[in-house]
């Protein structure tokens, strides 16, 4: 197994609560997509979402109602995904919406990053959104931390292709890389990839483990199995 030189991190499920996602992000965006689009809808980057969803809705179908559809399918669909992080930000900047972070999770983030290990994000949400997210945590702004953020745009989680072309973007052997999320298949991708992968199980969120891959019950367990640097008691106790 190749020393680690970067971790690639899912989101929903590993560094955040599923819960939070489905029963705080989602709603709120349901809740404020009219309001939105009514203040919104002519701005250039707005206007350009709803004609790629004008184009990926079923003939006839009001961009509005394929929106609602797919919010309720929790299809991952660009336009949908990139609309939903702007309203999200106008949640975040108005104190509407506050983040999540496992507790876990930032002070092993800044262990890592100050050992020079590269840290990336790769979720099917935006990048806009994941910016959020990592920008308001309850730790504080952990963005400067990342040396970059994946979407769909990359292709899908589920396939091994997306996790080759990141390894690429990132100039490093793929062998060196350490993915984590919560999802067997996604793991299983990344693996075939050729990237190492560790599932996370964390009890809170009723995760399934996978005899396929390695497992951890959080990131210091990941730290301690993957030999990465690990958060000192009183810089855990600060983050």
């Amino acid at each position: 197994m190749a020393p680690v030189s970067a971790v690639l991190t899912d989101i929903e499920g590993t560094t955040s609560a599923i819960a939070f996602v489905k029963e705080t992000l989602f709603p709120f965006a349901e809740r404020a997509l009219d309001a939105f689009l009514d203040a919104h809808g002519a701005e250039p980057e707005v206007a350009a979402c709803l004609d790629a969803v004008r184009q990926a809705a079923r003939p006839g179908e009001e961009p509005r109602a394929a929106l609602r559809r797919w919010m309720a399918e929790d299809a991952k669909i660009g336009p949908l995904k990139t609309l939903q992080g702007m309203i999200w930000r106008d949640g975040f900047l108005s104190g509407e919406v506050t983040g999540h972070l496992w507790p876990d999770v930032a002070p092993c983030l800044r262990a890592w990053s100050r050992a020079g290990i590269g840290l990336y994000v790769y979720s099917s949400g935006s990048v806009a959104a994941q910016k959020l997210l990592f920008g308001h945590s309850p730790a504080g702004d952990l963005t400067g931390l990342f040396s970059g953020f994946f979407d769909t745009a990359v292709g899908g989680k589920r396939e091994a292709a997306s996790y080759a072309a990141i390894a690429q973007g990132l100039h490093r052997p793929a062998g060196e890389i350490l993915f984590l999320s919560d999802v067997a298949e996604e793991l299983d991708a990344a693996a075939a990839a050729g990237l190492q992968v560790c599932q996370l199980v964390r009890r809170q969120d009723g995760t399934q483990p996978s005899p396929r891959h390695p497992q951890a019950p959080d990131f210091p367990a990941v730290a301690g199995r993957f030999r990465l640097p690990a958060p000192s008691l009183s810089a855990g106790a600060a983050a």
